[in-house]
């Protein structure tokens, strides 16, 4: 078989993205629909515009690059406040929300979820081990990734619910690179002071 008409998952998956924006650019031309905030059974609260991901970070952060969009993983766990608000609360801003759904895939771990992640590094963990080998320690976190010389690398880390300008912030910080030239505090004085 060629590789021009190789299927994989990522093209299996563009293509009912297609069908499926398709019809919610048909719904949304009705004014029927807008993102939304979904509880799913597992008892975490997710965004439909987070990336539906089969866990191959690698996968995931090369098809962000190739897009030209930001990458970065939110942690939640069942029964977090701060992981409710941060969805419907702060992202039923559409302020706030809109511009990170527009420059940033997210892919959605469960800290103390038995789902196999395919780490950067090609290690395969359960996301609760991936989360204590990231030192993840509080939810909502968010993990901020990039290419550096074809390798993945975390550029930022938010733990925990900043407030509302804060928050934005930190996505703007990583969405200009400013991690590259200094810590988000001192992004935020300069914010500050003009």
């Amino acid at each position: 078989m060629s590789d021009a008409s190789r299927i994989t998952r990522r093209t299996l998956l563009r293509g009912a993205a297609s069908l499926t924006g398709t019809l919610a650019a048909t719904t949304l031309a009705t004014g029927a629909a807008q993102a939304a905030t979904r509880l799913g059974d597992d008892g975490l609260y997710t965004q439909d515009w987070y990336v539906d991901s089969f866990l191959d970070l690698g996968e995931d952060l090369a098809a962000a690059t190739a897009k030209k969009r930001h990458f970065a993983l939110q942690w939640s766990q069942r029964g977090c406040i701060y992981c409710k608000e941060l969805h419907t609360v702060y992202f039923a801003d559409p302020a706030l929300a809109d511009p990170i759904r527009a420059t940033f895939d997210i892919v959605h771990l469960d800290l103390f979820g038995a789902r196999e992640v395919t780490v950067f590094d090609g290690t395969r963990l359960s996301e609760k081990a991936f989360g204590q080998r990231e030192r993840i320690r509080a939810t909502p976190t968010f993990q901020f990734f990039a290419l550096d010389g074809g390798t993945a690398k975390e550029v930022a880390r938010l733990p925990g619910l900043l407030p509302q300008k804060e928050f934005a912030a930190m996505f703007r910080y990583v969405a200009e690179g400013a991690y590259k030239d200094g810590t988000f505090d001192a992004f935020l004085a300069r914010r500050n002071r003009t």
